[in-house]
């Protein structure tokens, strides 16, 4: 089987278990995106092992479940940020500990407790905020006081729509025109004809996203074409940083792929590499909004 045709069978498989599992929420939800975190977090250590330093893997991947399912318990956490940097304040205390306890100052705690610490940050985090991003339409009142049980898939669509499009096109324009290139020491393929189509294929997701939602949630804060549009600039710029941090993790490795556990695509982390900055982006964008008089 070709390398395409195993990316369209994992698309084919993937897509709809993912739209399904956001159109129910709840404990399905919690634990898809937490079992995802799990893996990213893996993958991670894995790519800091092949770079010289050793996080503590299962430690990690604990505190990143652990972090998605707080989000999940939304009367504590999304109200009030002290909740989450307890936890992280918690969790560092604990891999310190650890560090202390079973490293050697020849292997690098120092090292050790900022790369186990960074990899909750950069994969549990950003994770979290698919449980968040999913609560907005009902706790801000976004579908005229009917809960709609879609609100939350329509919401997370957002940034998926947005990502999802925007690296079709920069694939696509980048293979037509692909001249100049963007950062031939961290990604070599990446052009700027793709970031360009990228940002285009971004600004035009979250247009159509716009009219796809807003017959559903009224109140959206997202009141125009236009604002959705520039909404899908930020989130197509943010993306192609967060490939090109994930390429960067890689170079250091000297792995091609994160891993192999999604045939055609590679591993979860490269999947989810645009997604990690797009989600919180989306978020905090959206918070703004609803804000603003």
């Amino acid at each position: 089987m070709s390398n395409l045709a195993k990316r369209l069978v994992v698309a084919g498989i993937g897509i709809p278990v993912v739209v399904s599992v956001l159109y129910l929420g709840g404990l399905p939800l919690s634990l898809l995106v937490a079992g995802v975190a799990v893996l990213g977090s893996l993958e991670y250590c894995s790519l800091a092992r092949a770079g010289g330093v050793s996080p503590f893997k299962w430690l990690v991947g604990i505190m990143v479940a652990a972090l998605v399912l707080l989000a999940a318990w939304r009367p504590m956490f999304s109200e009030s940020g002290a909740p989450m940097l307890a936890f992280l304040g918690l969790g560092g205390g604990v891999v310190m500990a650890f560090a202390l306890a079973r490293r050697s100052p020849e292997e690098k705690p120092l090292s050790v407790i900022a790369i186990s610490l960074f990899g909750v940050l950069y994969v549990g985090l950003p994770l979290a905020v698919v449980l968040l991003l999913h609560e907005l339409p009902n706790s801000r009142g976004w579908s005229g006081g009917i809960t709609i049980p879609s609100s939350g898939l329509l919401v997370v669509a957002l940034p998926l729509a947005t990502t999802w499009l925007g690296d079709a096109m920069a694939l696509f324009t980048g293979t037509a025109w692909g001249k100049g290139d963007l950062a031939p020491e961290i990604s070599p393929n990446k052009s700027w004809a793709g970031v360009w189509g990228g940002i285009g294929g971004a600004m035009l997701a979250a247009t159509a996203w716009y009219y796809a939602t807003v017959p559903w949630l009224p109140e959206l804060p997202v009141q125009s074409p236009i604002v959705a549009g520039f909404i899908g600039v930020l989130i197509g710029i943010v993306g192609i940083g967060g490939d090109l941090l994930e390429s960067l993790f890689k170079r250091e490795a000297g792995v091609k792929d994160s891993g192999g556990i999604l045939p055609g695509h590679g591993g979860i982390l490269d999947r989810l590499d645009s997604l990690l900055f797009t989600l919180p982006t989306a978020y905090v964008l959206l918070l703004i909004l609803d804000a603003t008089p």
